[in-house]
């Protein structure tokens, strides 16, 4: 009898409720209310179903996340294995293959000028930056932190792991990926506060065909000049374009598929799980994290108003031929920003159709960003 009540004594013990801090209720139901706006208010719910998941697996299981050392058998947690992925830049660049095969990129072909509005937006990343050594982080650690202000997941966990700042991963991506998750509700009162209904009104001339043989061109051209000019960008750039080379190519719609669909989903949720399994209340609930979420939105906010600015901008210069919406979308979030562009204009003229003027600046983003992240790397020696 008496074996019979200690193993239930351990059992009871064993369980969950012993454990349970007031700081883990706290991020579980952070967790419940992330997944309650991703599947109740379709915040993108690819991100944030299995980043709240995993956000809420480690607060009910720590030991989940647990590391190799840590562990009494030499066998770490599901979740730190996961991690490691990202650790090692292993699962950003897989995303960037699946973003490039799934991504048109004639948008920006068709308008180079779009790069411009991609590279306005940049200027949350650098205002970011000297923002975040203002609140005391290192040169590195602001560093890195200032990615988010690009709406880059894949990046900011990159540029994380190669600047050698493990300890603030999992704040800087959670940051990241919520922000690209909530672009439809933090940049449209920005655009139309810093636009006029008449600005919002502008129709913009429909888009020249793009010859197949410059879509093929394009991602070769530019990972050779990228690639030369800022070799720290190549795990990146290179995936992206390779991506984007299978679509175009036409000759591997096998590998076009299933980087665009298969490979990247499975990557989303091994890369969302292990970025929720950041979020343990002992890592997460300090004051660093809260100073990273507020320089992430100050960064993201700041860049979309440097490309909704410069738009106005480049639409004076073009005689009103420009949209200043569509600078919105210099932010790297595909195609979220763009869709958004597309949606405030919509507002005012039903009949306004932005989305694939915005794309331009979408993807040009997109390729800003990874840059901003290859400058930073080159800076610091990396």
């Amino acid at each position: 009898m008496q074996y019979i009540g200690n193993t239930f004594n351990n059992l009871f013990h064993q369980m969950g409720f012993f454990n349970l801090t007031w700081k883990n209720g706290i991020m579980i139901a952070v967790a419940c209310l992330l997944l309650f706006l991703a599947i109740k208010k379709g915040f993108e719910p690819l991100l944030l179903v299995p980043i709240s998941f995993g956000m809420l697996l480690v607060n009910l299981f720590p030991d989940i996340m647990m590391t190799i050392e840590a562990s009494s058998n030499g066998v770490g947690g599901l979740f730190r294995y996961f991690y490691m992925l990202d650790e090692w830049s292993i699962l950003p660049s897989i995303i960037f293959l699946g973003v490039g095969a799934a991504t048109d990129f004639g948008p920006l072909i068709a308008n180079p000028k779009s790069f411009l509005l991609g590279a306005a937006a940049q200027f949350g990343v650098f205002g970011a930056y000297f923002i975040a050594i203002a609140l005391g982080f290192n040169n590195k650690a602001a560093a890195a932190i200032s990615i988010i202000g690009g709406a880059d997941g894949p990046t900011s966990i990159f540029l994380a792991g190669k600047l050698g700042q493990g300890n603030l991963m999992g704040p800087i991506a959670v940051a990241a990926y919520s922000y690209m998750a909530l672009v439809p509700l933090i940049q449209p009162p920005i655009m139309r506060a810093l636009t006029t209904k008449k600005e919002r009104l502008i129709k913009m001339e429909q888009l020249r065909p793009v010859s197949k043989l410059e879509r093929i061109l394009f991602p070769i051209i530019v990972t050779i000049v990228v690639c030369l000019l800022i070799p720290q960008t190549t795990p990146l750039i290179g995936m992206l374009m390779l991506g984007n080379l299978f679509r175009e190519s036409g000759v591997v719609k096998q590998l076009t598929e299933t980087a665009s669909n298969a490979l990247m989903y499975i990557v989303v949720i091994i890369l969302g799980v292990s970025v929720g399994g950041t979020t343990s209340a002992e890592n997460f609930l300090k004051v660093d994290t809260l100073k990273i979420v507020f320089l992430g939105l100050v960064a993201f906010a700041f860049g979309t108003a440097a490309g909704v600015l410069f738009g106005k901008l480049m639409s004076k210069i073009s005689g009103g031929k420009i949209n200043p919406l569509i600078g919105a979308a210099g932010v790297s979030a595909v195609p979220m920003s763009a869709r958004v562009a597309q949606k405030v204009g919509a507002e005012d003229d039903p009949t306004n159709f932005l989305l694939m003027h915005a794309m331009g600046p979408n993807v040009a983003g997109v390729i800003g960003t990874a840059v901003a992240a290859g400058v930073f790397m080159a800076i610091f020696g990396v």
